[in-house]
């Protein structure tokens, strides 16, 4: 899919609309210090192997793509809704 650099969005924090700079979202890696990772770690210690099934398959051959829009004016950053697309191309 393509889709334009800028785009007229309307801005909460300004009230108004404005000039939007769009870009792609990208996660950021995941912290080893987070609860839930400890917890893994912590399962997967010792004898008894793997707790959980490691997913083999997947159905899906597409992501969802998360639209980041930030203002001109004030700089507030504000995500689009996920799209499920192959390739976003920015024109």
């Amino acid at each position: 899919m393509k889709m334009k650099k800028e785009l007229n969005k309307y801005c909460p924090r300004c009230n108004k609309y404005t000039v939007h700079s769009v870009s792609l979202y990208k996660k950021s890696r995941d912290s080893n210090m987070t609860q839930g990772a400890r917890r893994y770690e912590r399962k997967k210690k010792g004898y008894g192997g793997q707790p959980k099934p490691i997913q083999q398959r997947f159905a899906k051959n597409t992501k969802k793509l998360t639209p980041r829009i930030k203002c001109k004016e004030c700089g507030r950053m504000r995500y689009m809704r996920s799209v499920r697309l192959k390739r976003l191309e920015f024109i």
